[in-house]
């Protein structure tokens, strides 16, 4: 086990702040934006091919590294990768499925984007490409990474990414658990990792996102699954906001983003996703990091919603999409 601390680095607020409005007065929760340590040390190369269940493919430990190689462990799960997801294209276009997997599946350090509409995920391309869409957290290194690739990335490529993950059907591979207490945890891989044998903590306000096998998810298996502790009552509170508005605190998110949350054209759907991204991105809308014409309608939507109402909203949408 990894030596591993869940505290942020010294200098993170001030980091974190930089894409921030005036309004913020504290740093984002690092549930939900994790860092890794300074001290973070990434297995080593050992020479031993990875495996994960029900998949005759092997892996070394450098190859699950390679940020231009996509790690197909279940063929059978989706189509043949175009090049751009399978491969990339050197120096500076890294391979799609290396972050959202071969299936779209990814995971909570970034998305899942199995099943988005074509033209919504070339639209967030371009808003990467063009610095409308960042992060409060610009440290971490999935955010880091996709602002660092998008403005390499032909419109050909960002066309056949596009195609395919939008033709890919998402996957149920999330619990969501209401608790009072959680897995002590560290931070591993920009995620959180239940700390072996560490016991259990007050949950808090907070979401605690965790892979069921963290080893499954370094191998970076689409087929890994997660459970998503939310506190007592979160849920039932989500469904106020996203079904009513919240006596106007927000809008029914239905009228957006239309029957069943499932989105249409450049809407997303917003069901099933992973808490803790919905909640980073509501928070990075809420706080000026994302912008553009297609976030407009959504600034004021968020403007009053607290830390609490995020959270509610994301573990609502989460158990809301079983599918």
């Amino acid at each position: 086990m990894r030596l591993l601390t869940t505290f942020l680095p010294s200098g993170f607020l001030a980091a974190s702040l930089l894409l921030a409005s005036p309004a913020v007065v504290a740093e984002p929760p690092s549930w939900a934006y994790p860092v890794n340590p300074p001290d973070f040390v990434p297995r080593p190369e050992d020479g031993v091919a990875r495996s994960v269940p029900d998949s005759a493919a092997r892996y070394s430990v450098t190859q699950l590294r390679d940020r231009f190689l996509a790690p197909v462990w279940h063929p059978g799960d989706h189509p043949a990768l175009p090049r751009v997801v399978a491969e990339g294209r050197r120096p500076d276009v890294y391979a799609c499925g290396y972050c959202h997997r071969a299936d779209g599946s990814g995971g909570p350090e970034n998305a899942d984007i199995a099943g988005l509409p074509a033209a919504y995920i070339v639209r967030q391309l371009a808003d990467f490409a063009s610095g409308a869409r960042r992060s409060a957290v610009p440290t971490r290194a999935p955010i880091r990474l996709k602002l660092h690739m998008a403005p390499h990335l032909s419109s050909e490529e960002a066309a056949a990414a596009a195609e395919y993950f939008s033709r890919l059907r998402p996957q149920s591979r999330l619990r969501v658990v209401e608790t009072g207490s959680v897995p002590r945890t560290q931070v591993a891989s920009w995620i959180l990792e239940a700390i072996t044998g560490g016991g259990a903590e007050p949950i808090g306000q907070r979401i605690v996102e965790l892979p069921e096998d963290f080893e499954r998810f370094e191998n970076r298996d689409s087929r890994a699954r997660f459970v998503a502790y939310v506190p007592p009552g979160s849920i039932a509170r989500g469904e106020w906001l996203v079904t009513t508005g919240g006596n106007g605190k927000t809008l029914p998110c239905a009228d957006c983003h239309g029957a069943g949350l499932r989105g249409d054209a450049e809407v997303p759907p917003i069901v099933g996703r992973s808490p803790s991204y919905v909640f980073r991105q509501l928070y990075d809308i809420r706080h000026g990091a994302r912008s553009g014409e297609r976030v407009q309608p959504m600034q004021a939507t968020v403007a009053t919603l607290t830390i609490d109402d995020m959270l509610a909203i994301a573990a609502y949408l989460a158990a809301a999409g079983v599918r």
